[in-house]
C-alpha cells in the first residue's frame, strides 16, 4: 500500500508543482517521475532505463502523428479553410438554429485546431451572427465553446487523446479512438448546445463599442478569398478515410500487394502525412512566409505537446516497472470495478486533476499513465475497450473548465461575460458535458463490450 501512497504523492507533487509554483508540466512530469523512482526504491540504472523507455518509446508511435496534425490545424486556422468550414455549416443549417450551427462549427474545427485557436479565430464570425440571428451573444458564445470542446477532448488528431491513447497502448486503434470519439462526441456538443439555448441565452454581454456596427456579410468578406469546401475539408477527412480503412483492412488480414499499400496509407503517421499534403494546396504561396514560417508555427505549437506527452510516457513506465502491477493484481480490484464501472476510475482521476491543475491536455496525459498499469490487471485490452477508457478519461479532462483553465480565459475574454456568468455558462456547460460523456461512454461499454 505503501506505493499507491507514493503515487498519490508524485501526483499531489506535479499538481503542486504546476499550480502554486507555475512550473512547467512537463519539469512537474519529470519531478514526479523522480519521485516515484527514487522513493519506490528502484535502482537508479532502472529509473533511467525507465524514462528513456517511456519517453523515446511514446515518440516513437504518436510523435510525428502529434506534429502532422498540429501542422494540418496551423495551415487550416492560416489559410482560412476554418472559416470555409464554418461558413459551409451556416449555409445548410440556414438562419433558423444559429446556436446549433456555432456547436457544428466547433465540433469540426477543434478536429485538427486548438479549441482556444479556434474560438479566437471564429470569434467575429460568432458575434456577426449573433447580430444577424438576433440571438444573445453569451448564447453563441457558449455553443461555439462546447462544440469546440467535446471534440477537443475526445477525438484525435488533437493531441491530448492522441496522448492518452499511446500511454495505455491504444496507438495501433486509433481509427477506432476516432470513430467511437467522433459518437461519444455528438451528445458532448448537443449537452453545450442545449444549455446555450436554455441558460446562457438569459445571460447579458456588455456591447463592446463599435460592436453594432457588424454586419455578417462584412465578415465573411473580411476573410478574403477564402479555400472551396473540398479543398477546406480534404486535409481532415482525408486522414480520417485512410486510418478507418487501414485499421479494417488490419483485421482482415489479406495479403494482396493493393491491401498491405492501403494499410501502409492508414498507419496513423502516414494518414497524418497525406493530411498535410492535402493541406498545401490551401497555402497561398509557396514561399519562406509560408512553407518556413507557417510550418514553424506548427513545429512551435506541437513542442509542449510533444514534450509532455514525453514525459507523461515517461512517468507510466516508471509507474509501471515499480512493480504497482502486482501490487494491484494483490488488491483483487475487479471485484470492485468491474465491466462498464471500471471507467469511472480513469474519469474521476482525470476529473480532479483538470478541476485542480486547468489543462485538459496534462489531465490526459497524466490520468493515461495512471491507469495504464492498471488494464492489463483488469482484463482490458483490444480495439473498443481500450477506446472506450481513452473516452472517459476525455469526460474527466473536460470536467470542469474555471479560472485556472486558459480556455475559460478566452471565452469571458473574447465574450465579454463576467466571471459569475462565465462560471454559470461556461463552466456548467463544461460540467454537464464531462457527465453526459463518462455515461455514454459507459452505456457503449455495456453494448459493445
Amino acid at each position: 500500500m505503501l506505493l499507491l501512497v507514493l503515487i498519490a504523492a508524485s501526483v499531489l507533487l506535479i499538481v503542486i508543482a504546476t499550480t502554486k509554483f507555475k512550473v512547467h508540466p512537463f519539469l512537474s512530469l519529470l519531478l514526479g517521475t523522480l519521485f516515484v523512482g527514487f522513493t519506490s526504491g528502484m535502482p537508479l540504472t532502472d529509473l533511467i532505463q525507465s524514462i528513456n523507455d517511456g519517453f523515446g518509446g511514446l515518440m516513437t508511435s504518436i510523435g510525428l502523428v502529434i506534429v502532422f496534425g498540429t501542422i494540418i490545424g496551423v495551415i487550416l486556422e492560416k489559410a482560412g479553410a476554418a472559416y470555409r468550414m464554418a461558413e459551409v455549416v451556416l449555409r445548410i443549417m440556414g438562419p433558423k438554429r444559429p446556436q446549433l450551427a456555432m456547436s457544428l462549427i466547433g465540433f469540426i474545427v477543434s478536429i485538427p485546431v486548438f479549441c482556444d485557436s479556434g474560438f479566437i479565430i471564429l470569434s467575429s464570425l460568432r458575434k456577426a451572427l449573433a447580430k444577424r440571428a438576433k440571438v444573445a451573444v453569451a448564447s453563441m458564445s457558449v455553443a461555439l465553446a462546447t462544440g469546440l470542446y467535446a471534440t477537443h477532448t475526445l477525438v484525435p488528431p488533437t493531441p491530448g487523446p492522441i496522448a492518452a491513447a499511446g500511454n495505455i497502448g491504444a496507438d495501433n486503434y486509433l481509427g477506432t479512438v476516432i470513430l467511437i470519439g467522433l459518437i461519444v462526441a455528438i451528445p458532448a456538443t448537443l449537452v453545450g448546445y442545449l444549455w446555450a439555448v436554455k441558460v446562457a441565452t438569459k445571460i447579458e454581454v456588455p456591447e463592446e463599442e463599435g460592436e453594432e456596427h457588424l454586419d455578417y456579410d462584412q465578415v465573411v468578406a473580411s476573410f478574403g478569398k477564402m479555400p472551396s469546401t473540398f479543398s477546406a475539408f480534404l486535409p481532415i477527412i482525408l486522414p480520417i478515410v485512410l486510418i478507418g480503412i487501414g485499421s479494417t483492412l488490419s483485421v482482415v488480414g489479406s495479403e494482396s500487394g493493393f491491401v498491405s499499400f492501403l494499410i501502409f496509407l492508414g498507419n496513423p503517421m502516414i494518414a497524418l502525412l497525406c493530411g498535410v499534403i492535402a493541406a498545401l494546396p490551401l497555402l497561398p504561396k509557396y514561399d519562406e512566409e509560408t512553407l518556413t514560417g507557417w510550418m514553424g508555427k506548427g513545429l512551435v505549437d506541437a513542442a509542449p505537446i510533444l514534450l509532455i506527452t514525453g514525459a507523461g510516457g515517461a512517468f507510466g513506465t516508471v509507474i509501471r516497472n515499480s512493480g504497482v502491477e502486482e501490487l494491484i493484481q494483490g488488491l483483487d480490484l475487479a471485484g470492485i470495478f468491474t465491466g462498464a464501472f471500471f471507467l469511472l476510475v480513469p474519469f474521476l482521476i482525470a476529473a480532479a486533476l483538470k478541476t485542480a491543475q486547468g489543462s485538459s491536455t496534462t489531465a490526459l496525459v497524466i490520468t493515461s499513465s495512471l491507469v495504464a498499469p492498471l488494464l492489463p490487471v483488469m482484463g482490458i485490452e483490444g480495439a473498443v475497450p481500450l477506446a472506450l477508457v481513452v473516452m472517459a478519461i476525455g469526460a474527466g479532462a473536460m470536467t470542469v473548465s474555471h479560472v485556472n483553465d486558459s480556455y475559460f480565459w478566452v471565452v469571458t475574454q473574447f465574450t465579454g461575460m463576467k466571471v459569475t456568468d462565465a462560471y454559470k455558462a461556461q463552466t456548467m456547460a463544461t460540467l454537464l458535458q464531462g457527465v453526459v460523456t463518462i455515461l455514454v461512454a459507459m452505456g457503449l461499454w455495456l453494448v459493445l463490450v
